[in-house]
């Protein structure tokens, strides 16, 4: 399997001024596999340390932040010789006792250690009062494998190279084949251990048997990590993901939680499943200005969960959709297709938000600041070549360029440009 956050990781450890490196991400998306994989193709030594089932590791952060002490112990607890040449990888470590906070003396004291760490619930431990010096570490974000690497997975690797290229004569010729990988994608998602499944057996039964397996695994998560008195609301969030998307307009509607919901009783629940990576947060802006974070409207905002195969099984979508054609796509009002397009911005656009008018009249499913630019997309579930509220936006901002994306073939034009959807997550598309 290949992910592009390995060359991301080589970039890191190339840099001579590398700190510790914390890979964010919900359970399951490939955070100790990535690591792993890393270290077997780049790295000459390497240790690898998972806190949850190492007694020994698990309070060697305790006494102090001797890091001559604590490699010395670390060497014991792995059976391994420990030196600055040898890569550390540091799993579930929200598990290690102040493990969090020795990042920030490994940097400190000893830069010349290099460090990867990871944990199913690393969001969660940085915002509950952990201390951790803002600057003493890099990030790295890991998501589900995007619709590219998904291609890649399954044998696809030519469609893949094809869609990289943005000969768009020549996509067009396989349009039809690329829209069959993209239903398959829409039910399959990107979870790697579901992806590995569907290609070694082609079994969509057994595909789907994992993401519920996967989705127990988050709820369990709920009751045992979250706070007693929010399991409820998170759950109930939870559940009203599908709900929120299926509406014609997406915002998030607390009611539909529960009749008489306010935002007050709800904004933890929000703000847990969030920082475990399992939904994410796209704010309103009120123009399309730069820098949009400037115009945030924080009161109005969208959810999204974190895998569009995750919200077909949280939602028993049947797998005989995949034989209905393009019907999957304009089912559920759309939902499907503002996830996967979301899933796909977020894997190379780091500031998403969306616009709509003050009297609600019009609004802008995405609007992306990309380097100095700022590009409104409208997110169409079929063929639908009609872009009424794009066209009115960017005539209210004759400087912007606007992109629809549809199931139908690239086209360009003065004001806008048609991106397929299997081709929106392709960085230089726009």
């Amino acid at each position: 399997m290949y992910r592009k956050a390995l060359e991301e990781l080589k970039k890191w450890k190339q840099d001579p001024h590398h700190k510790p490196l914390i890979i964010r991400g919900a359970r399951q998306v490939g955070k100790t596999w990535l690591m792993k994989e890393f270290a077997k193709k780049e790295a000459k030594k390497w240790v690898y340390v998972n806190f949850e089932d190492n007694e020994l590791a698990k309070h060697v952060f305790e006494k102090d932040f001797d890091i001559k002490r604590i490699i010395l112990q670390l060497s014991i607890a792995t059976s391994t010789e420990i030196d600055s040449n040898t890569l550390l990888l540091f799993d579930e470590l929200q598990e290690a006792t102040r493990g969090i906070t020795a990042l920030k003396y490994f940097q400190e004291k000893a830069p010349e250690y290099s460090i990867v760490a990871a944990g199913s619930l690393l969001g969660i431990t940085l915002h509950q009062g952990t201390s951790f010096p803002v600057g003493k570490v890099d990030f790295l974000d890991l998501g589900p494998l995007d619709f590219i690497e998904f291609l890649m997975a399954t044998g696809a690797n030519q469609l893949a190279d094809l869609l990289q290229s943005k000969d768009w004569n020549l996509i067009t010729t396989f349009h039809d084949l690329l829209c069959e990988h993209l239903r398959s994608y829409y039910y399959i998602g990107g979870m790697p251990g579901v992806v590995t499944e569907f290609v070694q057996n082609r079994n969509l039964t057994n595909v789907r048997k994992i993401q519920k397996s996967i989705i127990d695994t988050y709820d369990n998560d709920f009751s045992k990590h979250a706070p007693l008195t929010e399991v409820p609301r998170i759950r109930m969030v939870w559940k009203s993901i599908m709900s929120q998307l299926s509406k014609e307009n997406k915002k998030f509607i607390f009611g539909l939680i529960k009749e008489g919901a306010r935002a007050k009783e709800f904004e933890l629940a929000i703000e847990w499943l969030a920082d475990a990576g399992l939904l994410h947060k796209v704010s309103r802006t009120k123009c399309g200005l730069l820098p949009l974070s400037a115009y945030e409207d924080f009161s109005a905002f969208k959810i999204f969960l974190v895998d569009v195969g995750l919200l077909c099984a949280m939602n028993n979508i049947p797998a005989t959709v995949l034989l209905k054609g393009s019907s999957l796509f304009s089912d559920y009002k759309g939902a499907l297709t503002e996830q996967f397009v979301f899933q796909q911005l977020h894997t190379y656009v780091p500031d998403i938000y969306y616009w709509s008018a003050d009297n609600s009249k019009g609004e802008i499913d995405f609007i992306v600041q990309h380097d100095d630019k700022i590009v409104p997309i409208e997110v169409k579930a079929e063929e639908n070549l009609q872009a009424k509220s794009l066209k009115a936006f960017v005539e209210k901002n004759p400087s912007l360029h606007g992109i629809r994306t549809s199931m139908s073939c690239f086209r360009e034009q003065d004001w806008m440009t048609n991106v397929p959807l299997y081709a929106i997550g392709i960085p230089g598309v726009f």
